[in-house]
């Protein structure tokens, strides 16, 4: 994949103006309140597998509407906690797949919840959660233009506060400390990370790698593949809801979404993407209202940095509990009996 940008002096300042709706805030507040309306009912199922340093519980909590959303929490065995936790939302089309697919932060000594999503997993790894509250109005193959017609019933309305659910469930653990809980993702899941900084505002610290939901008047207009490419279709055959379609996304943007956010952030960006293109991870980066600094790679398309970014996550997370109390209660040999 050729670079097709904008040049890197340019996509370095790139800040769009774009024009947040007036209830923005009072939208996702009052989301959020009609989903704690909903007891939260977390549930961790202890389940047997061949991993002998790592426990795994199956996970059900209520995302949107009281909804059961499923997800997997890996614990490294032995440990009593509290642990600090990271949360991590999937890229599009992904589910939780399987616990053998999410070692590494256990292995790091953290509690390690894997958010399943909600109608999805079935296109690289497996899902287990349907998509209850669905709007069923026509739509375009995929999740992007479903209930894209009103803010009200668009999907991601749904899929954000199961993300901002999925942090309350973790919290709800005995070995978790709800003080420190960060949260990440790739691409969808990297979305997800910022709107759910956006939206908890007491979070460790927040990991996008090439996230997705961003600027998206530009996004739709120059990306080539999907899944941003759905809209543009959609498009094609409703000709006459442009304006309305915007207004839709508007609430979901993350680069407006993140002008509100306070934690500190590490995203990461590919030049070479042509699925989230570099300018609106840009967008998202240079709006982002807390903390941050961002990774490059400059050959590379929407894979990003693979393991080498894997290595500055835990680097970057180990600096934020950088003080010896926090260090102490990381993982290791021979910390204690396994607990619930």
């Amino acid at each position: 994949m050729p670079y097709t940008d904008i040049p890197l002096d340019e996509l370095r300042r790139y800040a769009p103006a774009l024009e947040a709706p007036d209830d923005l805030a009072s939208f996702w507040a009052e989301t959020l309140a009609e989903a704690r309306a909903w007891s939260l009912d977390a549930t961790f199922t202890w389940v047997e597998t061949a991993l002998r340093l790592v426990e795994t519980y199956d996970v059900t909590f209520r995302g949107f509407a009281g909804a059961p959303i499923r997800g997997w929490l890996q614990l490294p065995a032995g440990t009593t906690g509290p642990l600090p936790a990271v949360v991590q939302y999937v890229g599009y089309g992904g589910g939780r797949g399987h616990p053998y697919e999410h070692l590494l932060w256990a292995a790091a000594g953290y509690a390690h919840l894997v958010m399943d999503t909600r109608g999805q997993g079935s296109t690289w790894t497996t899902g287990d959660t349907a998509d209850v509250g669905a709007s069923g109005a026509p739509h375009l193959d995929g999740f992007m233009t479903d209930g894209i017609g009103a803010p009200e019933t668009y999907y991601y309305r749904r899929l954000i506060t199961d993300a901002v659910r999925a942090v309350e469930a973790v919290r709800a653990h005995p070995r978790v400390d709800a003080d420190r809980v960060a949260v990440m993702g790739a691409s969808q899941g990297g979305g997800l990370s910022v709107a759910t900084a956006a939206l908890v505002p007491d979070l460790l610290g927040v990991m996008a790698d090439v996230p997705f939901l961003s600027d998206f008047p530009r996004a739709i207009r120059i990306a080539t593949t999907n899944p941003y490419e759905q809209i543009a279709r959609y498009l094609t055959i409703h000709r006459g809801s442009i304006e309305q379609v915007e207004r839709t996304l508007a609430y979901f943007d993350i680069a407006s979404l993140g002008r509100t956010a306070v934690a500190p952030a590490l995203f990461s960006v590919a030049l070479m993407d042509d699925i989230c293109p570099p300018s609106t991870v840009y967008a998202a980066y240079n709006h982002y209202a807390g903390p941050k600094e961002i990774r490059e790679y400059a050959f590379n398309n929407h894979e990003g940095g693979q393991q080498v970014q894997e290595a500055a996550r835990l680097a970057w997370v180990d600096a934020l509990l950088s003080s010896s109390r926090d260090r102490a209660s990381l993982a290791g040999p021979g910390d204690g009996a396994a607990g619930g």
